[in-house]
C-alpha cells in the first residue's frame, strides 16, 4: 500500500466508493458543494482553493461577479462542504503599489509552507502571470512580487522545501485561451526570484492519450507520497465543440520532481454530470485543491465545474497510484 506523508486530518469530507463503480475518483452525491450564486454578487464560483485550518476548514475562492470581474475572495467551513465567503474581495496589503494594482484575479492556490498559507493566483499585470501572496489568519492577506514576466498561468506550490528551495510548477501561457501548454519547475531561495526551470511534462499529441492533447496544466498541490509526488493536473482537447477538460495524475521524483515516474494515459475523470457539461464554460472539470489524511490516504480533490459552480470528489493514494501502474502513458 502507498503512503501519504503528511498530517491526520479525521475530519476529511468523505462519502466511500460507490458500489461498482470503476473510475478511481467519485464524486459527492450531492454536488455542487458551492453554488453559483453563493454571494450576492456573483455570477460564478469555481476553480477554488482550500485547506486545513483551525478546527475547519478555509479557502480562497474564485468568484466572477454579475459584471464578469473576475476575483478571488475568502472563505471558512466547518465541514469542508456548507462554505460561508466574503461578500468583498481579498484586499493585499504590502509590495510595491505597482504590483498591488489590479487588472483581474482567478484560479486561486494554497499551499501551507512552514508558519503562512501562501496563496498563488492568475494575476492581470499587462497580460497574465503568477501572483504571490500569504496569508496568516485568511483575514489580513500580504502581496509578494510576481513570480514572472507574463504570460504564465496555474502557479502550484510545493508543500515544503526541496533541497532547501522553494519549488513550484506552472504553464507557460499567452495573452488568451492558451492552444498549448506544457508543464515546468523552478526553484527559488527567497519566494522572489525563480530559477533553475527544468521542463516536467508535455501535452501527448498520439491517440494512446488523446485527452490530454492540447494542453495541460498543474492543479492541486502535490501530494507526498512513499512513491514520489502525486501531481493532480488538468488535461485538454479541443474538439469541434471547443476545449474539453479532464483530469488525470502523475508521480513525479521525490527529490527532482522534474522528472515523472508514472503518469495516466486514461483519465480519472472527465465531465460527465450536468453540472460539469452544462454552463458558462461547457464540458469542464478543473482541480484546484485537495485534502489528505494520513492515516486513511483519503483524498477530497476540490474542482471547478463548467467554470460556474465548485464540486467535490474522493479517491485515495491507492486507488490514483493503482490507476496510474493499469494505464501507463508510454513517453514517446
Amino acid at each position: 500500500m502507498s503512503k501519504i506523508i503528511g498530517e491526520s486530518l479525521a475530519n476529511i469530507p468523505w462519502q466511500e466508493k460507490p458500489e461498482n463503480y470503476q473510475m478511481p475518483v467519485w464524486r459527492y452525491s450531492q454536488n455542487p458543494v458551492i453554488q453559483r450564486d453563493a454571494i450576492p454578487s456573483s455570477n460564478s464560483v469555481f476553480n477554488s482553493a482550500v485547506v486545513p485550518y483551525k478546527d475547519g476548514f478555509a479557502g480562497v475562492f474564485r468568484c466572477d461577479s454579475k459584471c464578469i470581474s473576475m476575483d478571488i475572495f475568502a472563505g471558512f467551513s466547518k465541514d469542508g462542504i456548507h462554505w460561508e465567503i466574503n461578500d468583498t474581495p481579498i484586499i493585499f496589503e504590502g509590495a510595491d503599489p505597482e504590483i498591488l494594482k489590479r487588472e483581474y484575479r482567478y484560479d486561486p492556490r494554497v499551499c501551507f509552507i512552514e508558519d503562512r498559507y501562501y496563496i498563488t493566483w492568475c494575476n492581470g499585470y499587462h497580460g497574465p502571470t503568477i501572483g504571490m501572496g500569504y496569508t496568516f489568519d485568511f483575514k489580513t492577506f500580504y502581496q509578494m512580487e510576481n513570480a514572472f514576466l507574463p504570460y504564465n498561468r496555474n502557479g502550484v506550490l510545493f508543500p515544503r522545501k526541496i533541497h532547501g528551495k522553494y519549488a513550484l510548477l506552472s504553464r507557460p501561457s499567452d495573452t488568451g485561451h492558451t492552444p498549448f501548454g506544457d508543464i515546468f519547475y523552478s526553484q527559488s531561495n527567497d519566494m522572489e526570484y525563480w530559477g533553475h526551470h527544468r521542463h516536467v511534462m508535455s501535452t501527448y499529441k498520439e491517440d494512446e492519450s488523446a485527452w490530454q492533447c492540447t494542453k495541460i496544466g498543474p492543479g492541486p498541490v502535490p501530494i507526498e507520497t512513499d512513491e514520489g509526488w502525486l501531481l493532480i493536473y488538468h488535461g485538454v482537447i479541443n474538439t469541434c465543440n471547443g476545449f474539453v477538460y479532464r483530469m488525470g495524475c502523475a508521480l513525479l521524483d521525490i527529490d527532482e520532481p522534474w522528472k515523472v515516474k508514472l503518469r495516466s494515459a486514461a483519465y480519472i475523470m472527465a465531465p460527465y454530470e450536468i453540472y460539469e457539461c452544462v454552463g458558462d464554460v461547457p464540458n469542464v472539470v478543473f482541480p484546484c485543491a485537495t485534502l489528505t489524511d494520513a492515516d486513511t490516504g483519503r483524498i477530497a480533490i476540490y474542482y471547478g465545474c463548467a467554470d460556474t459552480v465548485t464540486g467535490l470528489a474522493f479517491t485515495t493514494v491507492d486507488e490514483l497510484i493503482n490507476y496510474m501502474k493499469q494505464h501507463p502513458l508510454t513517453e514517446k
